[in-house]
């Protein structure tokens, strides 16, 4: 069992090293024969982001792999995201890591539990706890997933805006490659597009019971101004994309 954690970075050369080591800490045993490896993008960045991955890299410990887009303008995080994947074996288990926030000592195990436990299942939901920029725990920011009896279910609850996922995910490569990847068109909320895609294609996500990651608030987080009426604008691009499809499903368009 193959883990690939895939992070694009763009100028957090403050929290970029502490993502990092939260990977490296990860511990898989007893899995069999399981391992991971760390896929970092830097982003255009013109912070002190690319001596930093260049040390990282050298240092001991799990495989840390790097690339850099040096075009004049960052990539779209759908395009940053799939430059990183092309990189990944055909049979691994991809997780998503934002550049700031950290991944849990034991969330890698828990999710190959969890695949071994679920054969055939191609993708995984896990909660997550949410952290100031000093790391102290916010009571009340966690987020839960739910569990639905079926796709459309789970698409009714994201379009009502009821329900949301973030970087909490694990899902293989098989089906990342079925359903095309990240949208490179999209200027945010691209992960949920790719969700509503596996959901689409009929695969409803296993719910873990384990805790994946601290997502980290801060005063330059990306998310930093995205209220309810901006979710719900992001939510209608997304339904208007797929309205034929969603619309036989029984599922209605945002308002």
């Amino acid at each position: 069992m193959q883990f690939a954690v895939i992070t694009p970075t763009r100028n957090r050369a403050a929290y970029l090293p502490e993502a990092v080591q939260s990977v490296r800490a990860s511990v898989l045993a007893p899995l069999p024969a399981a391992h991971y490896e760390h896929l970092v993008l830097d982003n255009a960045c013109t912070d002190d982001t690319a001596r930093l991955l260049s040390d990282l890299a050298q240092a001991d410990g799990p495989l840390l792999r790097t690339w850099a887009h040096s075009g004049p303008e960052p990539l779209l995080p759908g395009p940053a995201r799939n430059r990183l994947i092309r990189e990944t074996a055909p049979d691994a288990w991809l997780v998503p890591l934002d550049d700031d926030d950290l991944l849990l000592q034991r969330a890698l195990y828990h999710y190959g539990a969890q695949i071994e436990a679920n054969p055939g299942r191609p993708w995984l939901v896990a909660d997550f706890l949410r952290v100031d920029q000093e790391r102290r725990y916010l009571p009340g920011e966690d987020y839960y997933a739910w569990r639905f009896d079926t796709p459309a279910d789970m698409l009714r609850a994201i379009f009502r805006a009821e329900h949301f996922i973030q970087g909490n995910v694990c899902y293989s490569r098989a089906l990342f490659d079925e359903v095309s990847g990240y949208d490179e068109q999209l200027p945010m909320a691209e992960d949920l597009d790719l969700y509503v895609r596996f959901l689409l294609a009929g695969h409803l996500p296993v719910v873990c019971p384990h805790l994946s990651h601290l997502h980290r608030f801060h005063n330059a987080n990306v998310s930093i101004g995205v209220d309810a009426a901006k979710h719900g604008a992001d939510l209608q691009v997304i339904y208007d994309k797929y309205s034929a499809h969603l619309r036989e499903l029984g599922v209605e368009r945002p308002g």
